[in-house]
């Protein structure tokens, strides 16, 4: 494994500004997390905090049972243990539970997660767990139910779990039948390459289904597999046993919903006047809260003094909501801008590792989190990688390609004829531009003379030309195809390169399931991932297998 930083565009200028230019962005923000001095500050604040937090002892309890049941690793129970203690820290990241844990970026998250505790913990001398948030509360069923895979006749192949009609229901509570694990599970099977490591890759996911009734589970369950010996901590956020310790947090969202609502409103004006568009939406009359009715999800907003969705299907005053809420705690869920509220309400957050995305998002919520008495916590960039097969660095080499060339999508075409153009020796376009020429130049003069014989010859001679034209450029054109035809491995060479590092012109990781890599490599391609030093920049690198 070779290990080289290469730049890949971040296309968030607020994230890029936060990462490279804090200063110019500090008013959004709490801490510099490239300053060895924040990290101090922020734990010196989480020690003197604790009060505003929920009862750790009750947390902890919770995320045992849980874990126990998802991911119960020897490891795991010593993280917890240590989390128990009253000045342990954590750091915390999230992601929604795809199919068979989705792109491989929630992978690179999750080993982000454990290096940079590693990190904080040997920094600062003080212990540090490493806990990774489900977003099991979020109900987008078609951002979640799929994943893809790159086939062996070059093909991005979508595996998906679908439904007939849109799910509303937070994921964590939507099921999946039996027989819909097998379809995926067998879909996959047909997509990998026999290997000494697919019969054991398979024989994993049939084990998590048979005990995964949602995506949730069974996203908790693998994720434990993989990365429970590193005492990764699990949560899921749609865990009703867990929404029952949060209702105070929920509650106190209710009673300070209009401050939280001007917080956020404000800091997506601070953003506009810095230059910056708002990475969230902040709704005018938003109460950034939902309520589950009757298996949906509903957003809900604020109209005289009455929470109630836009369709007009659930409304209540505050003091009804917060009755609701000491009935069912579980129907109520955080939005995008309340989560990180949450969040730091039931966590000692040192850090949080986000995606560029995510980092661009959160500078809405800094206002809300001193409107709720909090701090923002550090924000830690997720680690980003992009992998380069050896015999996919060969045909770049072969081609004379650069990391430059292949991530630059244009650049790449642009690449790719000229080679294909090499290869022409009989300089099929400038040849037949020149017979079209001649040929032109010979045919023009004597269809004028013929008009001069009968009016009529004039037109049918245009016509007669441009048909003999015609057919010199379906020549050319079969011409072009037999020479592609000739070229075709160079060709497939340059597919296999664009489609495996930049699939829908996308960065692989936001696109590649695991099991791909998994399949060829086997597990310890996980343990190797671990290995590579923590860089708290998060810059892009390229592991050159």
């Amino acid at each position: 494994m070779n290990i080289v930083q290469e730049p890949l565009a971040l296309n968030k200028p607020l994230s890029e500004a936060y990462l490279n230019h804090f200063s110019s962005v500090q008013q959004l923000y709490q801490y510099d997390a490239m300053n060895e001095a924040s990290w101090k500050e922020r734990l010196e604040w989480l020690h003197e905090s604790e009060h505003l937090r929920l009862p750790r002892g009750q947390v902890v309890e919770r995320l045992r049972e849980y874990n126990l049941l998802h991911n119960p690793h020897e490891a795991v129970s010593r993280s917890l243990d240590t989390l128990e203690k009253p000045d342990a820290a954590v750091i915390v990241g999230g992601q929604q539970s795809g199919l068979f844990t989705g792109p491989l970026l929630v992978i690179y998250k999750a080993a982000t997660i454990i290096k940079a505790a590693q990190h904080a913990a040997k920094q600062l001398n003080h212990p540090v767990v490493p806990v990774f948030w489900i977003a099991g509360e979020d109900h987008d069923w078609d951002e979640v139910n799929h994943t893809y895979v790159l086939s062996a006749d070059l093909s991005v192949a979508r595996i998906r779990v679908a439904r007939e009609t849109e799910q509303r229901l937070p994921v964590s509570m939507n099921a999946i039948a039996r027989e819909e694990w097998e379809q995926a599970i067998s879909e996959l099977e047909q997509l990998l390459p026999d290997t000494e490591f697919r019969p054991g890759l398979l024989e994993l996911l049939s084990q998590v289904s048979e005990g995964s009734p949602t995506l949730s589970d069974a996203f908790a369950k693998l994720l434990g597999t993989w990365f429970g010996k590193y005492g990764l901590v699990l949560l899921d956020s749609a865990d009703p046993a867990l929404r029952q310790l949060e209702s105070p947090i929920f509650e106190r969202m209710i009673d300070e919903n209009d401050r939280l609502g001007a917080a956020y409103r404000a800091a997506a004006d601070l953003c506009q006047s810095l230059g910056y568009q708002a990475q969230a939406d902040v709704a005018a009359d938003g109460a950034n809260l939902f309520y589950i009715h009757e298996g949906e999800r509903l957003l809900l907003f604020k109209h005289d003094g009455r929470f109630r969705d836009r369709k007009g299907k659930v409304h209540f005053t505050a003091d009804e909501l917060k009755s609701e809420l000491g009935r069912h705690p579980e129907r109520f869920s955080n939005n995008v801008l309340t989560r990180p509220l949450m969040q730091d309400s039931l966590l000692p957050v040192l850090g949080a590792v986000l995606g560029t995305g995510e980092i661009a998002y959160w500078a809405l919520t800094g206002s809300a989190f001193k409107a709720f008495g909090l701090k923002m916590p550090l924000l830690l960039n997720r680690e980003s990688f992009t992998v380069i097969e050896g015999t996919l660095h060969k045909h770049m080499d072969k081609y004379n390609l650069s990391w430059a060339d292949v991530s630059d999508h244009k650049v790449f075409a642009q690449k790719k004829e000229h080679w294909l153009a090499e290869q022409d020796s009989l300089h099929l376009d400038e040849r037949f531009e020149q017979i079209k020429a001649a040929f032109t130049e010979l045919y023009d003069p004597l269809i004028e003379q013929l008009g001069g014989i009968q009016a009529g010859l004039l037109k049918l001679g245009a016509a007669n030309r441009e048909k003999i034209v015609e057919q010199m450029e379906y020549l050319r054109g079969r011409a072009k195809d037999a020479l592609g035809k000739a070229n075709s491995a160079g060709l497939r060479h340059f597919d296999r390169i664009e489609l495996s590092l930049f699939p829908q012109h996308k960065p692989q990781e936001r696109v590649y399931n695991i099991f791909y890599y998994l399949n060829r490599y086997g597990n310890e391609w996980l343990d190797h991932l671990l290995e590579i030093p923590y860089d708290i920049s998060g810059e892009h690198r390229i592991i050159y297998l």
